[in-house]
């Protein structure tokens, strides 16, 4: 089969890179495509895998974000103008599933947060199958319409995770604390309070800390500013802590042992109480309590390989869907 996978951010890349590693063991052609971010190009080269590069991410207004994803959506259309996929594979990317909707292409969708309305309200409906997370009630997905769900025992991270071995050395000073900003041009977070300055100043009474921006690369008097490309896996393998606001990264060291606080600034992480309740280090707690379980928990490391290697791939819940629609009834 000719499958398409659309990648629009750094964890996207990394699932797309997953799923066509698979995908092609069993025969398949995958193409996949990006778009300009900061998190997708570089990660894309530093996988050694080849992304076809559709657009940008223009998120500097309402109407910029929506000319961008128009724009792609034109672009897309034509790069399968001659040839059409017979599958599409996302982790919900709306211009994809436009894209596949208009053009008859069954859609499988990945997805795990139910509190993004927006990109929920235009991906959900379209898809023929959603695979996701048994930490996630599915009543969250039916709200949206979706036909079909499949759900594994355990989280989108471990598809990426359970093949990962820490492969770099840094020089960062010990004990090192490392903050990863909030999303906070995502249409779900523009209400949200960005805490992370604030608290990398705190933060830095304990241990080195290093500030993990999104798009604001300047220099912070009295920080450690990340201002190129740096491996997150190798990063939160090294690192003695790791502190954000969304759950990506965080999830990604707990699974690795490395202690994780997430600020709960968005209800209905489920994932995120999920992973914490397996056993792995990952702290849900108040900003008002970050200090204290930073000073507990910096510099520990947890042995998890045995409760990493209990859950589910993702990865195989999706090839056999695939496999499925293939008319294979072996993978």
């Amino acid at each position: 089969m000719r499958v398409w996978y659309d990648a629009c951010t750094g964890k996207q890349v990394r699932y797309a890179v997953a799923i066509a590693k698979r995908l092609r063991k069993l025969g398949h052609d995958v193409t996949l495509t990006t778009r300009e971010h900061p998190d997708t190009l570089p990660l894309a080269d530093y996988l050694k895998e080849k992304f076809k590069v559709i657009g940008k991410y223009d998120p500097s207004s309402l109407f910029t974000r929506l000319q961008a994803g128009a724009q792609r959506v034109l672009e897309m259309s034509n790069l399968f103008q001659d040839v059409v996929p017979d599958l599409a594979i996302a982790h919900q990317s709306v211009e994809l599933c436009r894209v596949a909707f208009g053009l008859k292409v069954p859609i499988i969708l990945t997805a795990d947060t139910p509190y993004a309305d927006a990109v929920n309200r235009l991906t959900i409906p379209l898809a023929d199958t959603l695979v996701v997370s048994d930490a996630i009630p599915q009543r969250f997905f039916r709200n949206f319409g979706t036909k079909k769900i499949v759900q594994f025992k355990g989280v989108d991270e471990v598809a990426w995770i359970r093949s990962f071995v820490p492969s770099e050395k840094f020089d960062f000073k010990k004990p090192l604390i490392v903050l990863r900003q909030m999303e906070t041009r995502a249409a779900y977070a523009v209400d949200k309070a960005d805490l992370t300055e604030t608290l990398a100043r705190k933060l830095a009474s304990i241990g080195t800390v290093l500030l993990l921006p999104r798009y604001d690369f300047r220099p912070r008097r009295d920080l450690l500013v990340m201002r190129g490309f740096v491996d997150s896996l190798n990063l939160a393998a090294y690192a003695d802590l790791i502190i954000n606001m969304g759950g990506t990264m965080a999830r990604e060291a707990a699974l690795l042992g490395t202690p994780s606080i997430v600020i709960s600034t968005f209800t209905g992480s489920h994932v995120n109480a999920y992973v914490a309740r397996k056993g792995f280090p990952l702290f849900i707690v108040d900003s008002s309590e970050v200090m204290n379980y930073a000073k507990k928990y910096v510099g520990r490391k947890w042995d998890v390989k045995e409760k990493l290697d209990e859950l589910e791939n993702p990865v195989d819940m999706i090839a056999k869907v695939v496999q499925k629609k293939a008319g294979v009834t072996k993978n």
